[in-house]
This record gives structure tokens, C-alpha cells and sequence, in this order.
């Protein structure tokens, strides 16, 4: 396969000259690169149909577009959103119309090297960078030439397709996500760089600490293109000292990056360190310190879904039905986080680690849980008993399936006393709540329960 670029003019930004020029070279996103994956297949076939490349920036939309260029036999024309018109859109379009019916006046379509193809039918693929900035019109404009097969899209985009893309284009094409590429992906792609003779640095002396590569890759959070562009400002640095040969330590970076850096394994034991400090101090309800080792996993490149979820569980484990909004709560810090990012979303976690913090707290659910499920590992699997049984058949009717079965709203304030649990437990107690927040109004709901379970019970001994 020829490279995108046969030769890189001076200056050319070293991520565009690292930018993989097939699927061998692709990293990440093997469900979509890998040999068997239906997207790779249907590219190498020349049978891609039209396509929404959606996630996060630096992942390779664009690339995995130029490599498709390189591989189909159609014509390929590129805009930008940020740049392109309608004007540009009607461009290509007439000339796409043209190449379809065989009529071709473009100057690479009449000096093409296979004489053979000139005058025939040829399909086009628009692909459109960052298609979520055309807006309505724009995005208007193109859909009935999808529609009828004039042209075949493929559009990238950072943002939720549902809710950027006109839903009429959305129908007609099949929306594939790219992930955020990991911390060893990321480190790959740095390494390969520093060895690449032909296109990175393989030919100079460079010289990259264990730390300022953590660090880097860490900064990174899944881009191929920050952390490649982090590399060349480090190297141009480093250069310009005049060090032979050029090291890259954990101080130039920070010098590079104009911020600090921390020493942090996502892996590691600074990790699980961190998310004990920050569990262990909510649940002691000390608000400040809570934000403070939120703040330092944050800023030292944690993955803020992982706090997302850590932060859902505290809220279930040690606030519980103290306070029922903090699940809500945190819940919604995490659909806020996954829908905005970083940095925005540090405010929506610290939100939610403040609430959970000075919230009332109560492990009774918690510990509930555990109790019930020790009963459940621990005591014989009885047989559900006769009246709480389904009963959709004859025969289960025949055989007292729900035979006896109190329907709760029959009776005064749908409250009513039945065995409820297998013979050999009946009467145990899991869930035993606690007097702070809103938990004590359900523990006084429970003892009058309980009172109410109690005169029944003795009402069924009698009769």
C-alpha cells in the first residue's frame, strides 16, 4: 500500500506524520480494525455503506476515513464542517452525480492512471470531519443524495449522534464507536514514535524517563494526538537546551504542559490508596477532606466514570435510606459527567461527593443485604411457600399454587400479615434502620408494622 503522504514537508506536526497508514498499523479499536470485525471486512471489500464515526477526540475517525480512501476504488472527496457550505456540498454532489452516470470532469477522474476506468460509472464517499457543526440546512442539504445513493457518507463526530445529527441521515446510516484508546495503547503509539526511523524519532537520541512517560500517558486520557504532540513540544524543548542526547524527564514535562504532574498508577496501590482516602473520609462526613482526594485522582488523569461509580456505590453503602435523594443524586453526576466530560465534569462528582458527605448516614441497607444473603449461602433453599406462588395453570391451581394468598389492598391501609418467608426463617429481622435522616420516619413506619403483623397474627391463632 502507498503511504497517505509520500514525503512530509518541514514542520509537519508529528502526529501527522505518525498518523497509521493501515489497519496493521491502526492501534485500538479492534472491534473495528481487527481481522474479522464486520467494518474492516465490508472496507477491504469496497463495500462500506454510508457510516457515522462517533468518540472521543485523538481515537482515528479521520484515520480510519484516509485508510478507507486509500482502499476503495471510489472516488473520495473530504470537507470539513468547521469550513465547508452549502455551496461546497453542491460542489461535490454535482460532481458526484456526474462520476455516477459516467460523466466525469474532474481533473483526477480525467488524468487517472487506469485509462480503462475513465467514463465510468464511479460511486463517491463524502467524508465529513466533525459532521455534528453543519447545522440543520446543512446537514439537509446532503440528505437526499445519501438517500438515493449519489454519494456514500461517512461522517465523524465527538458528539452524541442522536442528539448532533439530523435523524433523517441518522436512519440511512450505521453509527460505529471508537473508544478512548488505553494507557498501554497510548504508550505504544508514544514508543513507536521514539523508534519510527522513517517518521518519528528513531534516528535521534531521545531519551524518555519512566515517569515522564507515565505522566505523559496519563495526560494523554486516551488521545493519540495529544500525547504524540506532547512528545514533540518535550523533544523541541529538550532540543533547544542543547542536551545530546535529548532526555525527557518529569520536570520538563511539567515545563512543557505549564502545569503540575503527579506520580499516579491507575493500577496501582496510589489508586486503590486514593479511592480508600476518598470512601473512608465521606463516609466519615468530613466534606473538605472528600473534595481534596477527589481533586488529586482527577487531577492526576483518573478515569472520572471509575469515580462516577465509586461515588453511586458510597451513596447506596453508607447513606442509604438515611437520605434516598443521595442515589438520585449521584446517579445524575454520572449521566452528567458521561454526557459533558472533562473538565467540566469535576464539577458535577464534587457536587455529589459534598452531598454524600454531609448527607445523614445509615449502613443498614447495606448491612441488610449482607444478612440476607447469608441466610441465602447459609440455610437449605426452601421451596416458596404454596400462597405466593404463581399459579397460570389448571393444574397449578389443583395443586394450591397461591391458595390462600392475602391481597394487601383487600385489607385496612393494604397492610397484612402472611408467612412470607420459608418456615425455617420465619421471623427474621435483615433490615434494621437507623434514627438519622429519613431512615428514623421508617423505622417508626416499621414498628407500627410490625404492631399491625403482630394483631394479626394473633387474630389468625385464634379464628
Amino acid at each position: 500500500m502507498e503511504p497517505l503522504m509520500a514525503e512530509f514537508t518541514e514542520g509537519t506536526p508529528l502526529a501527522a506524520r505518525m498518523r497509521p497508514r493501515s489497519f496493521e498499523e491502526f492501534y485500538g479499536q479492534g472491534h473495528l480494525v481487527g481481522p474479522a470485525a464486520a467494518f474492516r471486512k465490508a472496507v477491504e471489500a469496497d463495500r462500506l455503506g454510508s457510516v457515522i464515526l462517533w468518540g472521543p477526540p485523538g481515537v482515528g475517525k479521520t484515520t480510519l476515513a484516509e485508510i478507507v480512501s486509500k482502499l476503495t476504488n471510489a472516488r473520495f472527496s473530504r470537507v470539513s464542517a468547521v469550513s465547508a457550505g452549502v455551496a461546497d456540498l453542491r460542489k461535490i454532489i454535482d460532481e458526484a452525480e456526474k462520476a455516477k452516470s459516467g460523466k466525469s470532469s474532474s481533473p483526477a477522474d480525467l488524468f487517472a492512471e487506469d485509462t480503462a476506468s475513465r467514463g465510468k460509472p464511479q460511486r463517491t464517499i463524502l467524508f465529513i470531519d466533525e459532521i455534528h457543526r453543519f447545522n440543520k440546512a446543512q446537514q439537509d442539504a446532503i440528505l437526499p443524495f445519501v438517500e438515493n445513493g449519489v454519494v456514500t457518507l461517512i461522517g465523524a463526530t465527538t458528539e452524541n449522534p442522536s442528539f448532533e445529527v439530523n435523524a433523517a441521515i441518522l436512519s440511512r446510516c450505521r453509527v460505529f464507536v471508537l473508544k478512548a484508546l488505553s494507557d498501554e495503547e497510548i504508550a505504544t503509539v508514544v514508543g513507536s514514535a521514539l523508534k519510527d526511523t522513517e517518521r518519528g524519532y528513531g534516528g535521534r537520541r531521545i531519551e524518555l524517563s519512566e515517569e515522564a512517560m507515565s505522566a505523559l500517558v496519563g495526560l494523554a486520557n486516551g488521545d493519540a494526538r495529544s500525547a504524540l504532540n506532547m512528545l514533540e513540544l518535550s523533544v523541541g524543548v529538550a532540543e533547544s537546551l542543547g542536551q545530546q542526547p535529548v532526555r525527557i524527564d518529569l520536570g520538563l514535562l511539567e515545563s512543557v504542559v505549564q502545569r503540575r504532574l503527579y506520580l499516579y498508577d491507575k493500577g496501582g496501590e496510589q489508586h486503590f490508596d486514593l479511592i480508600s482516602a476518598l470512601h473512608k473520609t465521606v463516609r466519615g462526613s468530613d466534606v473538605d477532606a472528600s473534595l481534596y482526594w477527589l481533586a488529586r485522582m482527577l487531577e492526576a488523569g483518573e478515569d472520572p466514570l471509575y469515580l462516577a461509580r465509586r461515588i453511586i456505590r458510597m451513596a447506596a453503602e453508607d447513606i442509604g435510606l438515611a437520605d434516598p435523594n443521595a442515589l438520585s443524586l449521584c446517579v445524575a453526576a454520572q449521566q452528567a459527567v458521561h454526557f459533558v466530560g472533562l473538565p467540566e465534569g469535576a464539577l458535577f462528582l464534587a457536587e455529589a461527593v459534598a452531598y454524600l458527605a454531609l448527607a445523614p448516614k445509615s449502613n443498614a441497607v447495606y448491612a441488610a443485604y449482607g444478612a440476607a444473603k447469608a441466610d441465602v449461602e447459609e440455610t437449605r433453599n426452601d421451596p416458596v411457600p404454596l400462597h405466593l406462588r404463581n399459579a397460570p395453570t389448571r393444574l397449578m391451581k389443583e395443586l394450591d399454587y397461591g391458595k390462600g394468598y392475602r391481597y394487601a389492598h383487600e385489607f385496612e391501609g393494604a397492610v397484612v400479615y402472611q408467612q412470607n418467608l420459608p418456615e425455617a426463617i420465619e421471623g427474621r429481622r435483615y433490615y434494621l434502620p437507623t434514627d438519622r435522616g429519613f431512615e428514623a420516619s421508617l423505622k417508626e413506619r416499621m414498628s407500627k408494622l410490625m404492631e399491625l403483623f403482630e394483631a394479626q397474627r394473633s387474630a389468625d391463632r385464634q379464628s
